[in-house]
């Protein structure tokens, strides 16, 4: 049921940190609409296009750094900035805040009396438990290195204070429960990002290619496949682009294809054909992971983070189990994923199990826990 319905005349505000593309974040947002349907969105910045017709429809206030074109493809340099600008947004006319927060969406300020409620993707990955991944010396120049340990202070700070103003936090994944509690010392309740597996269909013939489907950024480690599949050697298609695009295509060997961004009904097709699907990072929850087991394909996945709690791995043993979906890597290495793909080649999944176990995060499910907790946050418990 629309909130809407519930608390007539209740004025919301969706508060997202940027609207650059469609990915998971943008994908939970998404799914947030129908539940809201008169709320408007704010975020730092917009790039007209590239999210979904339905979040494109709704009114989207940008902040003051959403100017000159060259914004929209160097916004990350301006991180310093975010909480300034995210805290300017002006929510006075609302009753009702609910952010979808990556990295500073969190720390908008509502009117007096308007409660916020926080779905927390994880706390602000580059200051908090991927520092190293993005400004350590493998990455950052000498000018970052020097100025990043001071402004990643000032942001852990302010993350850290901003938390304490949401009324209430939910999680996207058990893992990023904990993450809320390590870091702000908040209690946070979990509902796992909805998938759509309508769009995707069960493929049973499957082609002798592996598959990625990812930002290229430091953090997906995706350049552990791409040396990995180097060494196999095996076919490798890498679909998406980011800020590790040009590197990676440079370290990529002849086996290894790079595609850039793809409609989503070709990612569709790609799922449905691969032999299986790589997933190299630590992820807070991992929707790829889940839309690859809706079209069927298993999931060869460092054995960390959220995406241990989508994916069904083959027993201990090392034998697989009927409702296996996947394989897990336990080191986060070239050679332990080199392995992994050697092991799984002589083991059998089920296209079917894979499917069973993307139903566990449908849409529904989503936003009838969204709902349970807006209301009681709100001041009306839900009818049993």
């Amino acid at each position: 049921m629309a909130v809407d319905a519930l608390f007539p005349g209740l004025r919301v505000a969706l508060v997202h940190d940027w609207l650059t593309g469609m990915r998971g974040g943008e994908r939970c947002l998404e799914a947030l609409l129908p539940l809201f349907p008169g709320a408007e969105i704010f975020t730092l910045l917009h790039i007209p296009g590239r999210v979904s017709p339905a979040i494109e429809a709704r009114p989207i206030h940008t902040s003051y750094l959403n100017g000159p074109r060259w914004i929209h493809r160097r916004y990350r340099y301006l991180l310093p900035l975010f909480p300034g600008a995210i805290e300017r947004l002006d929510l006075t006319d609302y009753d009702f805040v609910l952010s979808v927060s990556h990295c500073v969406a969190k720390g908008a300020i509502p009117r007096d009396g308007a409660p916020h409620l926080c779905y927390c993707l994880t706390p602000m990955r580059y200051v908090w438990d991927l520092y190293q991944t993005y400004f350590g010396t493998a990455r950052a120049n000498l000018v970052m290195r020097a100025v990043m340990p001071g402004v990643a202070r000032r942001l852990r700070r302010w993350d850290v204070r901003s938390a304490q103003r949401v009324d209430a936090f939910l999680a996207c994944s058990n893992h990023v429960r904990r993450r809320i509690e390590r870091h702000y010392g908040r209690i946070a309740t979990v509902a796992y990002p909805p998938v759509d597996v309508t769009r995707f269909s069960l493929g049973r013939e499957r082609d002798d290619f592996y598959l990625i489907v990812s930002a290229l950024e430091p953090y997906k480690r995706v350049d552990l496949a791409v040396a990995a599949f180097n060494e196999l050697p095996r076919r490798l298609i890498v679909v998406g682009d980011g800020s590790e695009y040009g590197r990676l295509r440079q370290l990529a060997g002849g086996t290894v294809e790079f595609t850039g961004r793809l409609p989503d009904s070709d990612i569709a097709t790609l799922l449905a054909r691969c032999r299986a699907f790589v997933f190299p990072g630590e992820e807070d929850f991992g929707m790829t992971a889940v839309e690859a087991q809706a079209a069927g394909a298993p999931v060869i996945a460092y054995g960390c983070g959220g995406v241990t709690e989508s994916v069904i791995g083959v027993g201990a043993d090392g034998n697989e189990r009927g409702e296996a979906t996947g394989l897990f890597f336990t080191t986060q290495t070239v050679q332990a994923l080199a392995d992994a793909v050697r092991q799984f080649e002589r083991l059998t999944f089920t296209p079917q199990a894979g499917r069973r176990s993307a139903l566990r995060f449908s849409p529904e499910a989503f936003l009838v826990e969204m709902e349970h907790r807006v209301s009681r946050l709100l001041g009306v418990p839900r009818a049993e």
